[in-house]
């Protein structure tokens, strides 16, 4: 049975949202975005170009390549993120083909299994055990049943899920792979073997073997953690439900009830690409991450106006809560 109160509420609030012009796209925002990705590449392979001339000898070169490597890599993510959301442009297939420069060449991640894991089942299902393979980490330990038992899972859950997400980069990198592979999308594979000679050819080509290295490993550990920290304050540790109960609720009532929000400014929105005000992007989707800090205090009003529940938090409280649920497995 559908909860026709959160259904009414949300055909209201997406009717004084539409009227801000918040839902628009941003085609020139976005491509300025894009662009700047592009270029702030161009540059790196520009520093790589020159760095035997820079006669600099400091492990501290290399170690700010990589660290502005995991910036323009970072915004990679979200900008692929967003384009095939279709926040930019309506039209899907060009869409995919943008993505491509961002998640095949630039990361070596696959479009298609970013779109099917995220768009079509977790946006759909959000917290739904059976739809959404988010909620099912761990063997279960983020979902009120159905938690597996592996022995030896449940003794060192802080050091494997903690641990985990230094390597998340490289899991999705793996996850990719498998995808296309079992799918035969052999054109997607081939754009993100060209990641490989593309950038790390060239930033091996050019400096040292030693240098080299340290950017690779200074760039994966940080790009895992950063990407890991934006990634789980967004649904881990909020309700989760069967596909039974998940069905009986309105799409409203879904997402507001098992994402999480987080309080914040300018710098936690740009830190977090858009994914602080998870409530909003769920709710509205395709709504560009430049807008969602407005749409994100109209929400807040109207869901307390309504009495609707609207969970949010700090950071930190996000961060206490997903060891909260662990320490439940």
């Amino acid at each position: 049975m559908i909860n026709t109160h959160y259904s009414d509420a949300f055909t209201q609030l997406k009717s004084e949202v539409r009227k801000t012009g918040l839902l628009e796209r941003v085609p020139v925002r976005g491509s300025v975005e894009m662009i700047a990705i592009v270029l702030s590449m161009g540059f790196i392979f520009y520093i790589a170009s020159i760095y035997d001339s820079l006669n600099i000898v400091s492990i501290w070169i290399p170690i700010a390549l990589g660290l502005f490597m995991t910036l323009v890599f970072t915004r990679a993510v979200f900008v692929s993120h967003d384009i095939l959301h279709l926040q930019y442009f309506k039209n899907k297939t060009l869409s995919f083909k943008l993505s491509y420069l961002f998640s095949a060449i630039i990361l070596s991640n696959s479009s298609s299994w970013w779109d099917y894991k995220h768009n079509v089942n977790h946006h759909t299902w959000c917290n739904v055990v059976e739809k959404d393979e988010d909620i099912r980490v761990m063997n279960g330990a983020f979902t009120p049943h159905n938690k597996g038992n592996q022995a030896w899972l449940r003794a060192t859950k802080y050091l494997v899920f903690w641990g985990a997400l230094f390597f998340m980069y490289e899991a999705f990198i793996v996850r990719s792979y498998n995808f296309v592979i079992r799918r035969k999308k052999w054109g997607e594979l081939g754009l993100m073997l060209l990641h490989w000679p593309i950038v790390w050819g060239t930033i091996f080509y050019f400096l040292p073997l030693n240098d080299a290295l340290i950017v690779y490993v200074t760039l994966n550990f940080t790009l895992s953690i950063w990407l890991s920290l934006g990634f789980i304050t967004n649904h881990l540790g909020c309700e989760v439900f069967d596909k039974e109960e998940g069905e009986k609720f309105s799409w409203m009532e879904l997402q507001m009830r098992t994402s999480r929000s987080l309080r914040g400014g300018r710098f936690i929105h740009w830190f977090y690409g858009g994914l602080n005000t998870q409530i909003e992007h769920h709710l509205f989707p395709k709504a560009p991450r430049f807008n969602l800090l407005k749409i994100q205090s109209m929400t807040r009003a109207f869901a307390k106006k309504h009495d609707l529940k609207y969970f949010e938090t700090s950071p930190i409280e996000a961060y206490l809560q997903i060891n909260h649920a662990l320490k439940d497995y």
